[in-house]
């Protein structure tokens, strides 16, 4: 994913505007106690993860189930398309979701990247509704072509909170069907050789393959019509949650889904500033489909071999896996048919 602060173009405009982004990071890292981007240091001032609160308190949501899955995927390390790491990971999102009683499909499917042909999957958890109507939650669990590289937050943290999602919702229909995505190729499919260029570089055509692939397969199968919202997660495992308005989203859903967490206590971790993110849900933008992006981008490690487990918390799993789950309720509220009154 890359952000700006307006519509993202292409050739110079995007470079520059990615650049920025580097630059700013960079300052955050420094602001925060952390490391610099690129930097080999550990940030020395790093938070102890801090415990999930219990089910109870968050809707049903484990978050520290979550962590455990987490832990697992972080495990298997670098996880970029076509590597023997994202099949183990692969094969193991699937049998989890198959463990869970939910009704699994893989989409294999071939992508045309800057690095050659890559062969990539989109699994996909269908949870059936009670009624016409589809809200689909996305993640992506591919990580960035960067030597050591394991993406604890940006692709395990928000995989890992949709795998506790699954095991939440699966068995147990609402009035909307939940579809939940695990997407492949989100990364720019460029094989980096530092933080730096990791932060600079990104192609529209290179990249968002898995999200591109199912708005397009959902749209020809008429099922996209059915889709009354996008959820998608990225990146919020930080332990210092602080996740900000994406203007890119559609405003209704960021309005609803803001709401509930205001609603839920959790105000001082979903901001009310705004930026421009590119990422998973643009390419069901494109397709006239509602959509928003949760993703924390105030964090220092983005796009470095930092980013790893000590960085991320299973609080913050438990607090968005609250969110979603109260988010979910209230678009089967807005959405789902109401039964007639009784008379």
């Amino acid at each position: 994913m890359h952000f700006s602060w307006k519509a993202k173009g292409s050739g110079r405009v995007a470079q520059a505007v990615a650049v920025l982004a580097g630059v700013l990071l960079s300052i955050s890292a420094i602001a925060c106690g952390g490391t610099r981007a690129g930097s080999d240091a550990v940030a020395s001032d790093v938070p102890l993860a801090q415990p999930a609160p219990p089910p109870s308190q968050t809707g049903g949501f484990n978050g520290a189930r979550a962590w455990s899955y987490l832990v697992k995927i972080v495990d298997f390390g670098p996880r970029p398309p076509g590597s023997a790491n994202i099949q183990r990971e692969q094969r193991y999102l699937a049998s989890e979701l198959n463990s869970f009683g939910c009704k699994v499909s893989q989409d294999h499917f071939q992508a045309e990247t800057g690095i050659g042909l890559l062969h990539m999957d989109n699994i996909i958890a269908k949870i059936p509704g009670k009624s016409p109507g589809i809200i689909l939650l996305l993640t992506h669990y591919d990580t960035l072509r960067l030597p050591g590289f394991v993406g604890a937050d940006d692709g395990g943290s928000s995989t890992a909170m949709m795998l506790e999602m699954a095991h939440d919702l699966c068995g147990h229909p609402g009035p909307l069907a939940v579809w939940i995505a695990f997407l492949d190729g989100e990364e720019d499919q460029t094989n980096f050789t530092t933080a730096q260029q990791a932060q600079t570089v990104w192609s529209d055509s290179n990249a968002l393959f898995g999200s591109r692939e199912l708005a397009a397969k959902m749209e020809l199968s008429g099922k996209l019509k059915q889709v009354k919202a996008v959820m998608l997660a990225d990146m919020i495992g930080d332990s210092h949650l602080r996740i900000d308005k994406d203007s890119n989203s559609t405003p209704w859903l960021v309005n609803l889904v803001w709401g509930v967490a205001d609603h839920l206590g959790y105000s001082k971790y979903f901001l009310t500033k705004s930026m421009a993110v590119d990422d998973d849900h643009i390419p069901f933008l494109k397709k006239g489909v509602s959509a928003i992006d949760v993703i924390d981008f105030n964090y220092p490690w983005w796009h470095t071999v930092q980013d790893t487990l000590n960085k991320c918390s299973p609080h913050s799993l438990a607090v968005v896996g609250h969110v979603f789950l109260e988010s979910i309720k209230a678009l089967d509220k807005k959405f789902a048919p109401r039964a007639p009154a009784k008379t």
